[in-house]
């Protein structure tokens, strides 16, 4: 499984990314996560807002940071 976290580097998508990293480490799950900044990128995605989350190129999440719960129903744990 691929996790995508969509954003510029604001403080909301460094937030996400830890929040999701430390969520699949804690789940047990062997997902890579992986950080996208660059807006080309991003644009790809159709995302309206930022942080997003991908999930095996599928964005399931947007504009917001989830919560633990939320993360881990994206992963299927």
């Amino acid at each position: 499984m691929e996790i995508k976290i969509l954003g510029t580097g604001c403080a909301k998508c460094k937030t996400l990314y830890a929040t999701v990293e430390k969520t699949v480490r804690d789940a047990g799950s062997d997902a890579k996560v992986t950080k996208v900044e660059d807006m080309a990128d991003i644009m790809q995605y159709d995302v309206m807002s930022t942080p997003a989350v991908v999930v095996d190129g599928k964005v399931v999440s947007q504009g917001k940071i989830p919560s633990a719960g939320e993360i881990l129903k994206f992963i299927g744990k």
